[in-house]
């Protein structure tokens, strides 16, 4: 069984190699069904901005600190 989920988890190694941030935390919220991901720890978002497709994008004096993934278990990879 842990084989089965470490393969899992390496097969998001590429996409998060090319995310430009060295360092990310996830907390995912499964009653709201809401994935926070955080760039840095910890963050004072200052300003934000909701997106077209329900990700809000949280910034830190002009830098991006996180996004926050709404409907998460409903998104599938295009």
């Amino acid at each position: 069984m842990a084989a089965i989920e470490i393969e899992r988890m390496l097969t998001l190694v590429p996409q998060l190699l090319e995310i430009p941030h060295s360092r990310i935390w996830t907390t995912y919220d499964r009653e709201a069904d809401v994935l926070y991901v955080n760039f840095k720890k910890p963050s004072h978002a200052d300003d934000s901005e909701l997106t077209d497709d329900d990700i809000i994008v949280r910034y830190e004096a002009g830098q991006i600190v996180g996004v926050t993934i709404l409907n998460a278990s409903k998104r599938t990879v295009q």
